[in-house]
């Protein structure tokens, strides 16, 4: 079951096209990355799925309620971060988050004090609660902000950088927090992010979009196989020689070996790499070959994002 469904989703701001007949389905508890160079269209098609502006066509779908025909109910439900904070500075981290949560519906006092400090302390902000959000470092407010979006426990959250700012320990609690909500929980998470590791590590899908439109869509795997085909083969030996280097480029299915000598280095092209790799290994410990290891060389999710932004039309 979906519960977010974009079917040729559209925004102009004028003459200015920011969003281009979109479409696409995430499924309950799935992670959807939302890739793209700046002005893409990315937070502009967070802000409409989470009702902060109107489209100027298409329809969707978040929770099962029409963003246009039940605006209140889509706002329940979800959580969202956008890329400023937009805290009040002027009040303490804890009456942020009693504000908030009041607005989110959690009107049983005890339950609402239960949920400020689970997600405080989580975020290791509760003891530092009283200070006033203007003295924040920009990671503590990220860090705010991000428990201000998920205070009230929403089924879906859209998420636009969230680990924009924040340390290594900090970007990693977060990167935690979202796999533990989709993974265990079973919450949907719309992801967007220039943070291509955020993306690789956690998202069972990824859109790249450019100018408004979909460029491609589809796991992290087959984004790389797009542009790379079949990952090649590397095998590292204490050395190579002649005759392995024959050896090898008459195996059926070897389309290109390349050696580097020096290092004992091969890397070897296949028509299928998971089916032919034992094949390959043996003929190289059949003419005498000491390996040290092999591997199978993948491009990484820049390297596709890289080419096929590149490659969209102008």
């Amino acid at each position: 079951m979906s519960t977010i469904e974009v079917e040729g989703l559209s925004k102009s701001f004028g003459t200015i096209v920011a969003v281009d007949r979109l479409s696409f389905k995430v499924g309950a508890g799935e992670i959807l990355g939302i890739l793209g160079p700046n002005g893409s269209g990315k937070t502009t098609t967070v802000r409409i799925l989470s009702c902060l502006i109107s489209p100027s066509g298409g329809r969707a779908y978040v929770g099962g309620f029409d963003i246009q025909k039940d605006p209140v109910r889509v706002r329940e439900s979800v959580g969202v971060l956008t890329e400023t904070p937009s805290l009040y500075e002027r009040l303490s981290a804890y009456e942020n988050m009693d504000f908030f949560a009041r607005a989110y519906g959690i009107s049983n006092s005890d339950t609402r004090i239960a949920r400020i400090k689970d997600v405080l302390e989580f975020f290791e902000l509760w003891n530092r609660r009283s200070e006033r959000v203007g003295t924040y470092s920009k990671g503590m407010k990220q860090k705010l902000a991000i428990a201000r979006a998920i205070v009230h426990s929403p089924e879906i959250l859209f998420l636009d950088e969230p680990t924009s700012g924040l340390d290594p320990k900090a970007s990693k609690d977060i990167r935690d927090l979202m796999e533990r909500l989709s993974r265990q929980e079973k919450r949907t998470l719309l992801l967007c992010t220039h943070n291509l590791e955020d993306a690789e590590k956690l998202c069972s899908h990824v859109m790249i979009i450019n100018k408004g439109r979909s460029v491609v869509m589809g796991t992290t795997e087959e984004l790389r196989r797009r542009i790379a085909g079949q990952p090649k083969l590397e095998i590292k030996l204490n050395e190579t020689s002649d005759k392995i280097i024959l050896a090898t480029q008459s195996i059926e299915g070897v389309k290109n070996v390349e050696a580097d000598k020096d290092s004992g280095r091969l890397i070897i092209e296949l028509d299928n790499a998971e089916t032919q790799t034992p094949y390959v290994v043996r003929s190289v410990v059949e003419n005498g070959g000491l390996i040290k290891s092999v591997g199978l060389l993948e491009p990484s999710l820049e390297e596709a994002y890289l080419k096929l932004v590149k490659e969209e039309p102008q």
